[in-house]
């Protein structure tokens, strides 16, 4: 068997194609896999369940049978909780690891999904705000809110996303460390590109054929 890489074609890692001239990257990162487990898919929350199952049938089984068999009967919930969280860990990781944030000069793009990959490009034109949660690691995630009508799939962008928001849904980078530090080169790159004049080429109006030269003014 050969190694295959997914993403061999990307020209550049985490863009789908060159970027055009004048645009430069300035930050790539992707997210924190622990934090990213941690807040995406409960992990803590899931562990402690189980961990109360566990004290809770070892204590009516206590009622009956010696507390060692009890304790030993009731591994089960321990051994139940240890796998599933292992499976979440699993999850979080490859999300993580498929996921590539970049910011740019002129926009941010996703590249997401550990199964169906995508790519989300967000022009700064495209924000109308960027919202900044912070942890006492100095992971966040910098939620984006969008303008126009394009709505987006809570499941199919999933966990990269603002949670519990789906009307509409905002885009996010999610548990990247040193967020405030990203947030702020976002800040500062969005205002830098909105600040410039947009240049559009206008069609010249044909002018009618008269055999004349035309004269410069004077």
């Amino acid at each position: 068997m050969t190694d295959h890489d997914d993403f061999d074609q990307e020209p550049i890692r985490g863009l789908p194609e060159l970027l055009p001239e004048g645009e430069e990257i300035l930050w790539q990162g992707s997210p924190d896999w622990w934090a990213l487990t941690k807040e995406s898919l409960s992990v803590r929350g899931v562990a402690l369940y189980f961990g109360l199952l566990f004290g809770w049938q070892t204590v009516s089984a206590a009622a009956d049978v010696p507390w060692a068999t009890a304790l030993a009967q009731s591994s089960f919930y321990l051994v139940l909780g240890a796998v599933t969280c292992a499976i979440l860990a699993a999850i979080g990781w490859c999300q993580a690891k498929a996921a590539i944030y970049t910011i740019t000069n002129r926009r941010v793009i996703l590249r997401i999904g550990a199964a169906l990959t995508m790519t989300l490009q967000f022009p700064f034109r495209w924000i109308a705000a960027a919202d900044l949660t912070t942890r006492k690691d100095g992971t966040g995630t910098i939620a984006l809110r969008t303008l126009g009508e394009t709505r987006f799939s809570y499941l199919m962008i999933w966990p990269h996303l603002r949670p519990w928001r789906f009307t509409p849904t905002q885009p996010a980078l999610r548990a990247i460390p040193k967020a405030a530090e990203v947030a702020r080169l976002l800040a500062e790159a969005a205002q830098a590109d909105l600040s410039m004049p947009q240049v559009t080429s206008a069609p010249v109006a044909p002018t009618p054929d008269t055999g004349a030269m035309p004269v410069p003014a004077e």
